[in-house]
Protein backbone atom coordinates (compact mmCIF):
# COMPACT_ATOMS: atom_id res chain seq x y z
CA UNK A 1 0.00 0.00 0.00
CA UNK A 2 1.53 3.21 -0.83
CA UNK A 3 1.52 6.47 1.08
CA UNK A 4 0.57 9.14 -1.08
CA UNK A 5 1.45 12.92 -0.21
CA UNK A 6 -1.86 13.59 1.51
CA UNK A 7 -1.45 11.68 4.34
CA UNK A 8 1.13 13.95 5.89
CA UNK A 9 -1.92 15.75 7.17
CA UNK A 10 -3.79 14.78 9.89
CA UNK A 11 -5.72 11.28 9.14
CA UNK A 12 -7.74 10.26 12.80
CA UNK A 13 -11.07 10.58 12.85
CA UNK A 14 -12.94 13.46 14.86
CA UNK A 15 -14.21 10.92 17.20
CA UNK A 16 -13.48 11.24 20.61
CA UNK A 17 -10.29 9.42 21.80
CA UNK A 18 -8.70 9.62 18.36
CA UNK A 19 -5.23 11.33 17.93
CA UNK A 20 -2.68 11.76 15.14
CA UNK A 21 0.88 12.52 16.21
CA UNK A 22 4.58 13.05 14.01
CA UNK A 23 7.68 11.87 15.63
CA UNK A 24 11.12 13.16 15.01
CA UNK A 25 14.18 10.92 16.53
CA UNK A 26 17.91 11.34 15.83
CA UNK A 27 21.22 10.14 17.32
CA UNK A 28 24.49 11.28 16.74
CA UNK A 29 26.89 8.60 18.01
CA UNK A 30 30.23 11.09 17.55
CA UNK A 31 29.06 14.53 18.95
CA UNK A 32 26.87 12.61 21.82
CA UNK A 33 23.85 13.96 21.24
CA UNK A 34 20.27 12.08 21.04
CA UNK A 35 16.67 13.51 21.39
CA UNK A 36 13.12 12.82 20.38
CA UNK A 37 10.42 15.15 19.50
CA UNK A 38 6.54 14.82 19.22
CA UNK A 39 3.35 17.13 18.14
CA UNK A 40 -0.10 15.54 18.75
CA UNK A 41 -3.72 16.70 17.65
CA UNK A 42 -6.41 14.68 19.40
CA UNK A 43 -10.32 14.67 19.99
CA UNK A 44 -11.84 14.48 23.47
CA UNK A 45 -14.83 13.45 25.06
CA UNK A 46 -16.48 16.61 24.00
CA UNK A 47 -15.43 16.68 20.39
CA UNK A 48 -13.14 19.95 20.98
CA UNK A 49 -9.42 19.27 19.34
CA UNK A 50 -6.39 19.56 21.48
CA UNK A 51 -2.79 19.26 21.05
CA UNK A 52 -0.21 18.19 22.46
CA UNK A 53 4.09 17.99 22.61
CA UNK A 54 6.89 16.26 24.04
CA UNK A 55 10.43 16.48 23.24
CA UNK A 56 13.93 14.80 25.41
CA UNK A 57 17.77 15.90 24.37
CA UNK A 58 20.38 13.72 26.11
CA UNK A 59 23.77 15.33 25.67
CA UNK A 60 25.87 11.91 26.55
CA UNK A 61 24.71 10.17 28.80
CA UNK A 62 22.40 12.68 30.76
CA UNK A 63 18.83 13.63 29.93
CA UNK A 64 19.21 17.58 29.12
CA UNK A 65 16.22 18.66 28.88
CA UNK A 66 12.91 16.78 29.12
CA UNK A 67 9.25 18.86 28.42
CA UNK A 68 5.52 17.52 27.98
CA UNK A 69 2.38 19.55 27.52
CA UNK A 70 -1.03 18.83 26.63
CA UNK A 71 -4.55 19.33 26.14
CA UNK A 72 -3.61 22.49 24.09
CA UNK A 73 -6.75 24.02 22.42
CA UNK A 74 -6.22 24.26 18.66
CA UNK A 75 -9.05 24.85 15.71
CA UNK A 76 -10.92 21.80 14.28
CA UNK A 77 -9.23 22.33 11.11
CA UNK A 78 -5.42 22.61 12.38
CA UNK A 79 -2.49 21.22 11.18
CA UNK A 80 0.49 19.87 12.52
CA UNK A 81 2.58 23.01 11.60
CA UNK A 82 -0.33 25.23 13.85
CA UNK A 83 0.72 23.58 16.78
CA UNK A 84 3.43 24.81 18.99
CA UNK A 85 3.43 22.41 22.49
CA UNK A 86 6.65 21.67 25.23
CA UNK A 87 8.72 24.32 23.22
CA UNK A 88 8.42 21.84 20.14
CA UNK A 89 7.84 23.11 16.63
CA UNK A 90 7.56 21.53 13.19
CA UNK A 91 7.04 22.30 9.04
CA UNK A 92 7.13 20.70 6.10
CA UNK A 93 9.14 21.50 3.43
CA UNK A 94 8.12 18.99 0.76
CA UNK A 95 5.87 16.19 1.59
CA UNK A 96 7.84 12.76 2.21
CA UNK A 97 11.05 14.28 1.50
CA UNK A 98 11.64 17.45 3.43
CA UNK A 99 11.14 18.76 7.23
CA UNK A 100 12.00 20.91 10.18
CA UNK A 101 12.16 20.20 13.66
CA UNK A 102 13.15 22.83 16.31
CA UNK A 103 12.78 22.58 20.52
CA UNK A 104 13.44 24.84 22.99
CA UNK A 105 13.98 24.11 26.80
CA UNK A 106 12.08 25.71 29.61
CA UNK A 107 14.75 27.89 30.43
CA UNK A 108 15.67 28.51 26.95
CA UNK A 109 19.23 27.38 26.97
CA UNK A 110 19.42 24.34 25.30
CA UNK A 111 17.44 22.59 22.54
CA UNK A 112 18.21 21.97 18.76
CA UNK A 113 16.75 23.15 15.16
CA UNK A 114 17.19 20.42 12.58
CA UNK A 115 16.48 19.53 8.84
CA UNK A 116 15.16 16.05 8.33
CA UNK A 117 15.47 14.68 4.72
CA UNK A 118 14.18 11.36 3.36
CA UNK A 119 16.62 8.95 2.98
CA UNK A 120 13.77 6.22 2.28
CA UNK A 121 10.17 5.87 1.13
CA UNK A 122 8.28 5.20 3.60
CA UNK A 123 7.79 2.05 5.67
CA UNK A 124 4.23 1.47 6.27
CA UNK A 125 2.64 0.29 9.29
CA UNK A 126 -0.71 -0.94 7.53
CA UNK A 127 -4.10 -0.92 8.84
CA UNK A 128 -4.37 -4.88 8.83
CA UNK A 129 -0.93 -5.36 10.32
CA UNK A 130 -0.91 -7.41 13.25
CA UNK A 131 0.24 -4.51 15.61
CA UNK A 132 -1.97 -2.01 13.75
CA UNK A 133 -5.26 -4.28 15.15
CA UNK A 134 -3.76 -4.80 18.33
CA UNK A 135 -2.99 -1.29 19.31
CA UNK A 136 -5.45 0.47 17.13
CA UNK A 137 -2.99 2.74 15.50
CA UNK A 138 -1.57 2.63 12.19
CA UNK A 139 0.78 4.96 10.46
CA UNK A 140 4.35 5.13 8.45
CA UNK A 141 7.93 5.21 8.89
CA UNK A 142 11.16 6.98 7.01
CA UNK A 143 15.01 6.33 7.30
CA UNK A 144 16.28 10.20 7.19
CA UNK A 145 19.71 12.29 6.80
CA UNK A 146 19.34 14.95 9.97
CA UNK A 147 21.99 17.55 10.26
CA UNK A 148 21.55 21.05 12.02
CA UNK A 149 22.25 22.54 15.55
CA UNK A 150 21.82 21.81 18.99
CA UNK A 151 21.98 23.57 21.80
CA UNK A 152 23.36 22.01 25.35
CA UNK A 153 23.10 24.47 28.17
CA UNK A 154 23.58 27.41 25.53
CA UNK A 155 26.54 25.91 23.87
CA UNK A 156 25.78 25.07 20.72
CA UNK A 157 26.92 22.16 18.68
CA UNK A 158 26.57 20.74 15.27
CA UNK A 159 24.24 18.33 14.72
CA UNK A 160 25.02 15.35 11.16
CA UNK A 161 23.45 11.67 12.01
CA UNK A 162 21.07 9.40 10.68
CA UNK A 163 17.15 9.70 12.47
CA UNK A 164 13.22 8.91 11.91
CA UNK A 165 10.52 10.49 11.14
CA UNK A 166 6.92 8.98 11.64
CA UNK A 167 3.29 9.77 11.08
CA UNK A 168 1.35 7.82 13.50
CA UNK A 169 -2.94 8.19 13.81
CA UNK A 170 -5.95 6.31 15.34
CA UNK A 171 -7.83 5.36 18.47
CA UNK A 172 -5.95 2.98 20.89
CA UNK A 173 -7.77 1.37 23.96
CA UNK A 174 -5.76 1.73 26.31
CA UNK A 175 -8.28 -1.09 28.64
CA UNK A 176 -7.14 -3.53 26.40
CA UNK A 177 -3.17 -2.90 25.84
CA UNK A 178 -0.42 -3.15 28.48
CA UNK A 179 2.51 -1.38 26.53
CA UNK A 180 3.54 -0.26 23.16
CA UNK A 181 7.21 -0.49 21.72
CA UNK A 182 8.76 1.50 19.09
CA UNK A 183 12.56 0.06 18.24
CA UNK A 184 14.78 1.64 15.76
CA UNK A 185 18.26 1.02 14.42
CA UNK A 186 19.72 3.13 11.79
CA UNK A 187 23.28 1.62 10.43
CA UNK A 188 23.62 3.76 7.57
CA UNK A 189 22.50 5.66 4.98
CA UNK A 190 21.16 1.95 3.44
CA UNK A 191 20.43 0.27 6.24
CA UNK A 192 18.04 0.40 9.06
CA UNK A 193 15.24 -1.48 11.07
CA UNK A 194 12.05 -0.21 12.47
CA UNK A 195 9.89 -2.52 14.88
CA UNK A 196 6.55 -1.44 16.56
CA UNK A 197 5.20 -3.78 19.04
CA UNK A 198 2.03 -4.24 21.16
CA UNK A 199 1.37 -6.25 23.94
CA UNK A 200 -2.46 -6.82 24.90
CA UNK A 201 -3.71 -7.46 28.38
CA UNK A 202 -4.21 -10.89 27.20
CA UNK A 203 -0.69 -11.51 26.40
CA UNK A 204 1.59 -13.27 29.17
CA UNK A 205 5.13 -12.55 27.70
CA UNK A 206 7.14 -10.94 26.12
CA UNK A 207 7.36 -13.12 23.25
CA UNK A 208 3.41 -13.21 22.91
CA UNK A 209 3.16 -9.59 21.86
CA UNK A 210 2.39 -8.51 18.34
CA UNK A 211 5.36 -7.28 15.95
CA UNK A 212 5.56 -5.74 12.63
CA UNK A 213 8.61 -4.59 11.12
CA UNK A 214 10.11 -2.53 8.27
CA UNK A 215 13.93 -3.27 7.02
CA UNK A 216 15.07 -0.28 4.78
CA UNK A 217 17.95 -1.74 2.71
CA UNK A 218 19.50 -1.18 -1.07
CA UNK A 219 18.80 -3.82 -3.36
CA UNK A 220 21.51 -2.99 -5.44
CA UNK A 221 25.25 -1.86 -4.25
CA UNK A 222 24.91 1.75 -4.31
CA UNK A 223 21.47 2.12 -4.61
CA UNK A 224 18.66 4.00 -2.06
CA UNK A 225 16.97 2.16 0.38
CA UNK A 226 13.45 0.79 -0.64
CA UNK A 227 11.24 0.05 2.66
CA UNK A 228 10.58 -4.21 3.00
CA UNK A 229 7.91 -4.95 4.97
CA UNK A 230 8.67 -8.30 7.20
CA UNK A 231 7.15 -11.79 7.23
CA UNK A 232 8.40 -12.17 10.25
CA UNK A 233 10.01 -9.97 13.57
CA UNK A 234 11.55 -11.54 16.78
CA UNK A 235 12.20 -9.03 19.60
CA UNK A 236 13.94 -10.10 23.03
CA UNK A 237 14.53 -7.54 25.48
CA UNK A 238 16.11 -7.47 28.91
CA UNK A 239 14.89 -5.41 31.37
CA UNK A 240 16.31 -3.79 34.91
CA UNK A 241 14.34 -3.83 38.04
CA UNK A 242 11.76 -1.19 37.13
CA UNK A 243 10.77 -2.48 34.05
CA UNK A 244 12.80 -0.14 31.49
CA UNK A 245 14.74 -1.70 28.70
CA UNK A 246 18.54 -2.44 28.83
CA UNK A 247 19.66 -4.58 26.05
CA UNK A 248 17.91 -6.16 23.21
CA UNK A 249 18.39 -8.55 20.02
CA UNK A 250 16.23 -7.85 16.85
CA UNK A 251 15.72 -10.75 13.89
CA UNK A 252 13.74 -9.63 11.20
CA UNK A 253 13.16 -12.26 7.94
CA UNK A 254 11.37 -10.85 4.37
CA UNK A 255 10.22 -14.18 3.74
CA UNK A 256 10.45 -18.35 3.81
CA UNK A 257 13.49 -18.43 1.98
CA UNK A 258 15.52 -15.29 3.79
CA UNK A 259 18.40 -16.20 5.74
CA UNK A 260 17.59 -13.24 8.45
CA UNK A 261 18.82 -9.82 9.38
CA UNK A 262 19.99 -9.34 12.86
CA UNK A 263 20.98 -6.59 15.40
CA UNK A 264 22.03 -6.53 18.66
CA UNK A 265 21.76 -3.63 21.37
CA UNK A 266 22.43 -1.92 24.50
CA UNK A 267 21.05 1.59 26.11
CA UNK A 268 23.33 4.15 25.64
CA UNK A 269 20.79 7.09 28.19
CA UNK A 270 17.39 7.25 28.71
CA UNK A 271 14.57 8.78 31.10
CA UNK A 272 10.67 8.05 31.94
CA UNK A 273 8.03 10.41 31.67
CA UNK A 274 5.22 10.81 33.43
CA UNK A 275 2.23 11.23 30.91
CA UNK A 276 -0.73 10.77 33.32
CA UNK A 277 -2.34 7.16 32.90
CA UNK A 278 0.73 6.54 30.87
CA UNK A 279 4.65 6.51 31.48
CA UNK A 280 6.98 6.43 28.35
CA UNK A 281 10.50 4.75 28.82
CA UNK A 282 12.28 6.74 26.35
CA UNK A 283 15.67 5.39 25.23
CA UNK A 284 18.78 5.34 22.67
CA UNK A 285 20.56 2.14 22.39
CA UNK A 286 23.87 1.97 20.43
CA UNK A 287 23.59 -1.45 17.87
CA UNK A 288 25.10 -3.46 15.98
CA UNK A 289 24.48 -5.37 12.43
CA UNK A 290 26.13 -6.45 9.58
CA UNK A 291 29.67 -4.98 11.01
CA UNK A 292 28.27 -1.59 11.37
CA UNK A 293 27.90 0.17 14.80
CA UNK A 294 24.65 2.35 14.84
CA UNK A 295 22.42 4.38 17.36
CA UNK A 296 18.28 4.04 17.41
CA UNK A 297 15.55 5.15 19.49
CA UNK A 298 14.15 2.35 21.69
CA UNK A 299 10.90 4.11 23.36
CA UNK A 300 7.85 1.86 25.60
CA UNK A 301 4.53 3.42 26.16
CA UNK A 302 2.88 1.98 29.09
CA UNK A 303 0.44 1.69 31.22
CA UNK A 304 1.31 3.90 34.47
CA UNK A 305 1.65 1.35 37.68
Amino acid sequence: MTVTPTEERPQAPSDPGASDAVTFAFGDLDAQLFGLARVGLATDESGARQASGLAVLFGGLEPIAVRTAGGLPVSADAGFEAVEAAGVRTGTHEPLSSWDVSFTSDDGQSGFALRFEALSPPGRLAPDAAAAMEGGMQGYEQLCRVRGVARIRGEERAVSCLGQRGHSWGAPDWERITLARTVTAWMDDDLAISLTGVRSTKAKHHADEALDATLFVAVEPGGSPVALTAEEARLSTTTDADGRQRRSSIEVFLDEEDPGHRAGGEVLCGTSLDLGRLQLDCSFFVWRMDGLTGVGRYDVLRRAA
